[in-house]
């Protein structure tokens, strides 16, 4: 499975176990964000440490889910990018709208 999720608390782990978040991955983690939102989760922290390259895709299910826990006043962070992902982002400046942390304590630590 190359979408791992984990329930917590008060939010949902969403881990991407692959190292490419582009056309053949993005609609499944769509999918998986649209069916969370239905089943009432507001709250998703995502997991890029595998992640090596991304494209537009990608990008278009990052939107995506940040796009439904906002309007569902929850909440979106991302965490642990490698490089290559976190230039691409900078670059299409989503580093203003989305919530970025270094790591998954700190990724943690804003969803409490």
């Amino acid at each position: 499975m190359k979408i791992i999720k984990e329930k917590r608390e008060n939010y949902t782990i969403l881990k991407i176990n692959n190292e490419k978040l582009d056309s053949t991955l993005s609609p499944n983690l769509k999918s998986e964000f649209v069916m969370l939102n239905k089943q009432g989760e507001s709250k998703f922290l995502l997991d890029l440490s595998d992640v090596k390259y991304c494209d537009s895709s990608g990008l278009s299910a990052l939107l995506i889910g940040n796009r439904l826990c906002n309007d569902i006043d929850g909440k979106f962070v991302m965490c642990s990018m490698q490089e290559m992902v976190k230039k691409l982002i900078e670059i299409s400046q989503l580093d203003k709208i989305l919530n970025i942390t270094e790591n998954i304590k700190e990724a943690e630590e804003l969803m409490a």
